[in-house]
């Protein structure tokens, strides 16, 4: 795997920071971006969030993934060959930054520039013929000979069949 593109990039305590927050039960992309600007990051918001759940209402206590959960996730990720990647970060994919909620990190495997290319979704049954597995083999690696980057949900059958082509 090559190094990330050049551009802004969170610092190893940002990322671990990101993480715990964005899995911590019941905060999504719009209440992960309405926390980092009303505290300014992620590591004071976390601080913030048991404060914020009583005064909120709630009667449980906000369980916050701790330091070790992050870092076992990131390990996890970094032994599969993925690398978490936040928006704002070169390796982000453009397009799904213009989504109005988009995840504010992601776990990305491979080469970051692949989502700068065109792209063209092959999706299909996951019960899928041994000829619809061929054609869609054979589509995918025309259109990658091409330049586009092929997308799918990754479900067996059609998806998985798009991704070897």
């Amino acid at each position: 795997m090559s190094a990330p593109a050049a551009g802004p990039r969170l610092s190893d305590r940002q990322r671990l920071a990101w993480l715990r927050l964005i899995r911590t039960p019941n905060v999504g992309p719009a209440s992960f971006r309405e926390l980092i600007n009303r505290f300014g990051s992620a590591e004071a918001a976390l601080e913030m969030l048991p404060e914020l759940t009583i005064s909120g209402g709630a009667n449980r206590i906000v369980r916050i993934p701790s330091i070790a959960q992050a870092e076992a996730e990131l390990e996890a990720a970094r032994r599969a060959g993925a690398r978490f990647v936040g928006i704002g970060e070169a390796d982000y994919p453009p397009l799904l930054k213009t989504l109005d909620n988009p995840p504010p990190l992601l776990a990305v495997k491979g080469e970051g520039a692949v989502f700068r290319l065109p792209a063209v979704a092959i999706v299909g049954a996951r019960n899928a013929s041994l000829a619809g597995i061929k054609m869609a083999r054979l589509l995918a690696a025309d259109l990658g000979r091409e330049g586009y980057a092929i997308v799918s949900g990754l479900a067996r059958g059609i998806d998985t069949a798009a991704h070897k082509g």
